[in-house]
């Protein structure tokens, strides 16, 4: 039997943090209390003195790249990176080569994580104009949900149709996460754009193409039809003020049909930041101004928002050096969400207790994850160590993405992530992943 106990952690859990121990035996939570005693010799000890101990991430929307694109980045590599940065759960999405379209490909995806992945996973089923019996086939037991672009993506996966949409949204009970921009509206912005600057158009208008209105018209049209429909909605990477309009935080998360997500990069960086850091920080939706910024943190704090996390899709350095109009957009990002948001708290931004629930607790309960997100006896032992007074720099060499590059690089964070446990294994520690797969495919509990 494997069995590791935690002694003198801040256990944080549920809006409170309290000192205390954890045992786990196998891959479960068996015991938490203020003081246990190990009852044997094979019993492993860890004492945390006095870090915080935080349930793992759950990360619900990256790019892993793999199959296709794995240049980029694979499920091995990216998941070794979410663990060493504290995400122990991800759930990855449809547009990779080919795109996850179908049950067939849908499947071979859990069958390579199966083998390869680090962190436990799993998959969106990606939507087309011309899928819905296979989207229909979905098994809402093993599969976190349905994925719709609405913005242009990888592949076929656009979805323009308004009837096709309304179907798919009033036939599947599962979840339905949307990625929310307006195709023609970027369309016309880009071409305005162009008459300006020709082909060298500058990323400092990147937030002007894929604009706030953009943004307003398509989550907008995806709420209006989610509750004429009464589909249960998530909307993914929200990134303007205008849009948390659209939200409400006057009914209890488990009550809420339309829930709301936030990434990483919306609440750090703003336009200002494109002079220098160029496409490193060019994603879809676009890193918008520091109002938008500024109200998105509001709208986290008031409960409007319901999930931080990373949309980490990896692109090359040479992919990224291009020009902007030939540049893809997106970054890596697991490695380094969760002691991004521990600066935010140091910042006097936020407070750990909410980082929990935007980062691991909601992220459960929106996806009804079965016994996850949460360090609760009986649960999975998915579990983080954090020393918040161990600062360390973000450098070349330390970056384990396969892309070999941060938007982050050179910052210095305060907070070290000092252990990782999947399923009870302690698969990150001494700043090294153990070659330990300990990742098992998320069931959902409904």
């Amino acid at each position: 039997m494997n069995r590791i106990l935690i002694k003198n952690a801040k256990i944080v859990n549920e809006g409170t943090i309290f000192e205390g121990d954890v045992l786990i035996e196998d891959d479960l939570i068996v015991e938490i209390a203020e003081s246990i005693s190990a009852k044997s010799s094979q019993c492993k000890i860890i004492d945390a003195e006095g870090n915080y101990l935080i349930p793992g991430a759950i990360d619900d929307q990256v790019h892993f790249r793999e199959p296709g694109l794995t240049y980029k980045g694979d499920i091995e590599s990216e998941s070794k990176a979410a663990i060493a940065g504290g995400i122990t759960s991800y759930i990855e999405q449809p547009n990779t080569v080919p795109n996850a379209v179908t049950q067939e490909i849908l499947e071979e995806k859990y069958q390579i994580a199966a083998e390869k992945s680090y962190a436990n996973y799993s998959f969106m089923m990606g939507a087309t104009n011309d899928n819905l019996e296979e989207v229909l086939k979905t098994n809402p037991k093993n599969v976190a949900g349905i994925k719709i672009f609405l913005g242009s993506s990888t592949g076929n996966m656009l979805v323009d149709n308004e009837a096709t949409l309304e179907k798919i949204f009033s036939s599947t009970p599962m979840l339905i996460a949307v990625h929310c921009e307006d195709e023609t509206t970027i369309k016309n912005n880009l071409e305005k754009y162009k008459e300006e600057f020709g082909e060298d158009v500058p990323v400092t208008v990147h937030h002007l193409i894929r604009s706030e209105e953009a943004c307003y018209i398509s989550s907008s049209k995806a709420i209006a039809l989610a509750k004429k429909t009464g589909a249960r909605l998530h909307i993914f990477h929200l990134s303007t003020a205008k849009e948390m309009d659209l939200f409400t935080n006057k009914i209890p998360l488990e009550d809420k049909k339309i829930t709301a997500e936030v990434c990483i990069h919306h609440l750090w960086f703003t336009n200002d930041d494109y002079a220098t850091k160029g496409n490193l920080i060019k994603w879809n939706p676009a890193v918008k101004t520091a109002n938008d910024r500024k109200v998105l943190w509001e709208a986290l704090l008031d409960d409007r928002i319901d999930v931080i996390a990373t949309d980490h899709a990896p692109h090359t350095l040479e992919e990224k050096k291009l020009p902007y109009l030939k540049a893809p957009s997106g970054g890596p990002l697991v490695q380094h969400a969760v002691v991004a948001m521990f600066e935010a708290y140091h910042q006097g931004k936020i407070s750990i207790e909410k980082i929990v629930e935007k980062m691991c607790h909601n992220p459960a309960k929106i996806f009804k994850i079965e016994k996850r997100g949460f360090i609760k006896e009986g649960y999975y032992a998915d579990l983080v160590i954090i020393n918040s007074g161990l600062p360390w720099s973000v450098k070349k060499e330390n970056i384990l993405s396969k892309c070999g590059w941060s938007p982050f690089e050179g910052f210095t964070f305060k907070s070290r992530i000092t252990h990782t446990f999947v399923n009870g294994q302690l698969v990150y520690t001494a700043f090294k992943v153990k070659e330990i797969r300990a990742g098992k495919r998320l069931l959902f509990d409904r």
